[in-house]
Order: structure tokens, then C-alpha cells, then sequence
């Protein structure tokens, strides 16, 4: 009996993680597909909200019933975050007891409870401040004392090494073994695999890009030129052909989402 209870315990628990890993990856990729057309905006010229969560969940308001979009986003983002903590504490589906991808794991799960906070202040009100201005004033403070520079340059570089590790997995096509792909036919595996390809690479070149941004603005002392994810992408729009570039990536960060919703059928959870 007692074994025939934990086995049912820890079925139940396989299933509740499985039921949040893939709320959670609909509300990711149900943001990406919102950032991603927001970027196509902007690179055929026209005005749009910052191309980044705050912009998303601006452009989703303003939609009837996107308020109950909201919460459910906040709450997918929630969920995403518990997933990934649950993999930092007991393991990952696909890598085990690795200290790496534990690793991995908590940092993912962390960022994501932090956007599921900025989600919930959007919604109630208690925070109307744009992203990119919030990351500039954050990043002027932390420039005031003597190591902040130091500080911000760092955290620069970590966020370009993340896109440059993001770019590799996707044109590696490491996040296969993230995906049943035995489950799949063959056109659809083709398909999915060409989206996260696509995907990934679009998303990690603009990490790249927004990472370079905060280590100039800590060479330059100048918390103006950190102004992330929508800074990013309105700093390829200002380059020559950038709105060819931009339009590329913004259809990029449209095809991870949409293989977000691919891996919320097919993710190893």
C-alpha cells in the first residue's frame, strides 16, 4: 500500500509540473508572438509600444477582454517560473541532476517570477513606468557608487554571453532534446524544428544587442543607452538597412512564439 501511494504521489506531482510547464510556455510564446509583431511595427515605420513584455501587455490592454488575457498571462508567467524552480531544485526532464541545467533552471525561473511581478503592477496600476525607462533609472543608480560601473558592465556581458548561447542552441539545434519529436510526423517535425531554429537564433541576436547596449552604457557612463529588449531592436531600426535586419528578427521572435506553443504539445516536461 505505502508504495502503492508514493507511486501515485509522484505521478500526481509529474502531472501537476507537466500542467504548469505547459501553461507556462503558452503564456511565453503567446508573448513573443506580441513583442514580435510590435517589432514588425516599428520596422515598416509605424508607431507602436516598446517592443518588449511592458509594450505586449500595453498592446494586449487596449483589446477587448484583454484584461482576462492579462491575468492569464500573469499567472502562465507564474507557472513558467514554479516549473523551472522545480527543475533547479529536483532535476530536469531531459538533463537530469546536472548542476549546469539546475543551474540554468533557476536563473530562468527566477527571471520569469520577476516578469510575473511586473505583469501583476502592470495590471493592478501599481506600476505605470515603461520598461526601457525603469532599466535606464535602475541602471543610472546602480552607476552612482564607484563598482556600479563595474557592476553594470557585468551584467552586460552576461546578458551578450546569454544571446550568444542562445543564437548557438538555436543554429546547433540543441533544443531538440527539449521536444518528443519521436511523437511528431515528419512535415511537422521539419516545421517545428525550422521555427525554433529560426526562433532562437532572432531571439539570441537580440540579447546580443541588448547586452552590448548596457556594457556601452557603463564604458560610456551613460545609463541612457541601456534600455533593453525595446532598445535592442529600435537600435537596429536606426542602421543602415536595419529595417530590412529588424524586420527579419521581428519575424524571428514571431517564430519562437510560435514554437512555444508547438512545445506546449511536444515538451519533454
Amino acid at each position: 500500500m505505502t508504495q502503492v501511494s508514493v507511486s501515485t504521489g509522484r505521478a500526481s506531482t509529474r502531472q501537476t509540473v507537466a500542467g504548469l510547464a505547459r501553461f507556462g510556455l503558452a503564456a511565453r510564446a503567446f508573448v513573443y508572438v506580441v513583442i514580435g509583431w510590435l517589432a514588425i511595427q516599428i520596422a515598416l515605420g509605424h508607431r507602436a509600444p516598446q517592443a518588449n513584455q511592458r509594450g505586449a501587455l500595453a498592446e494586449v490592454a487596449q483589446s477587448s477582454g484583454g484584461l482576462v488575457v492579462l491575468w492569464l498571462v500573469g499567472f502562465g508567467l507564474g507557472a513558467y517560473a514554479i516549473w523551472r524552480l522545480s527543475e533547479a531544485a529536483f532535476g530536469t526532464a531531459t538533463d537530469g541532476d546536472r548542476p549546469g541545467p539546475r543551474a540554468k533552471s533557476a536563473v530562468r525561473g527566477l527571471v520569469y517570477a520577476a516578469l510575473c511581478i511586473s505583469t501583476f503592477t502592470f495590471i493592478t496600476g501599481t506600476s505605470r513606468t515603461s520598461q526601457a525607462t525603469q532599466q535606464e533609472t535602475l541602471t543610472a543608480r546602480v552607476m552612482k557608487h564607484d563598482p556600479g560601473r563595474w557592476l553594470v558592465g557585468l551584467v552586460g556581458v552576461i546578458v551578450f554571453g546569454i544571446g550568444v548561447a542562445l543564437f548557438v542552441e538555436g543554429v546547433t539545434r540543441r533544443f531538440e532534446k527539449q521536444l518528443r519529436t519521436f511523437e511528431m510526423s515528419v512535415p511537422t517535425r521539419r516545421v517545428v524544428i525550422a521555427l525554433g531554429v529560426f526562433g532562437s537564433a532572432a531571439r539570441g541576436v537580440v540579447f546580443a544587442i541588448a547586452g552590448g547596449l548596457v556594457v556601452s552604457a557603463a564604458v560610456s557612463y551613460d545609463a541612457a543607452k541601456s534600455t533593453g529588449l525595446d532598445g535592442a531592436l529600435r537600435t537596429l531600426a536606426d542602421r543602415p538597412y536595419g529595417s530590412a535586419l529588424l524586420g527579419v528578427i521581428a519575424f524571428g521572435l514571431v517564430a519562437f512564439g510560435v514554437y512555444g506553443f508547438a512545445s506546449v504539445r511536444w515538451a519533454r516536461t
